[in-house]
C-alpha cells in the first residue's frame, strides 16, 4: 500500500474511533442506569431505558414486553425486598456495535434482603442485552438474564 493510502486509513480510523468509544460509553451508561434503578428498588424509573417493543427473558422464561415484565414480575418482586445490592459488576468492555444495534454482556453478584424476615439471598448473575440507537439515545431492545447460587466458601 502506498504511504498516502495508509495515511487516509489511519485518519479515517481516528475519526471513527471516538464515536465508537462514545457509543460504548453510552451503552454502558444505560445498563448502569438500569442497575441503579434495581438497587433503588424503583424499576419503574428504568422504563425510559427500554424500547417500546422491548422483550425480557429471565431464568429460561419469556417474560414478555418490558411493561408486562415490570407490572407482573419485577415491581411485585422488588416490593418484597428491603435491599438489593450489586457487587463485582462488570459490563463487557468489548460492547459490540453494529450500526444502530449494540450487544453487551454483564456479570455481577447481587445480594437481596427480604422485608418479611430479613433473610439474605446471594446470586451470581449474567445478562446479555441488545440495545438500539433511537433519536432519544440507546434503548434496551432485548434483555436476557439468569442467575445461580454462588458456590459455598471452600467449594469449587
Amino acid at each position: 500500500m502506498r504511504p498516502f493510502g495508509k495515511s487516509v486509513i489511519a485518519a479515517a480510523m481516528t475519526l471513527v474511533s471516538p464515536a465508537l468509544a462514545d457509543d460504548r460509553s453510552d451503552v454502558t451508561a444505560v445498563l448502569r442506569q438500569y442497575q441503579s434503578a434495581i438497587e433503588r428498588l424503583d424499576a419503574a424509573s428504568a422504563t425510559p431505558l427500554f424500547a417500546t417493543d422491548a422483550r425480557i427473558f429471565e431464568q429460561g422464561g419469556d417474560e414478555g414486553t418490558w411493561t408486562t415484565y415490570l407490572t407482573h414480575h419485577l415491581k411485585p418482586e422488588l416490593a418484597e425486598f428491603s435491599r438489593f445490592t450489586f457487587s463485582n459488576y462488570a459490563v463487557d468492555v468489548d460492547v459490540a456495535i453494529f450500526g444502530d444495534l449494540a450487544v453487551a454482556s454483564e456479570r455481577y453478584r447481587y445480594d437481596i434482603v427480604l422485608k418479611k424476615d430479613g433473610a439474605q439471598l446471594s446470586r451470581l448473575g449474567v445478562a446479555t442485552s441488545v440495545l438500539k440507537r433511537t433519536p432519544q439515545g440507546w434503548r434496551i431492545l432485548q434483555h436476557h438474564s439468569s442467575s445461580r447460587k454462588p458456590p459455598e466458601p471452600g467449594k469449587p
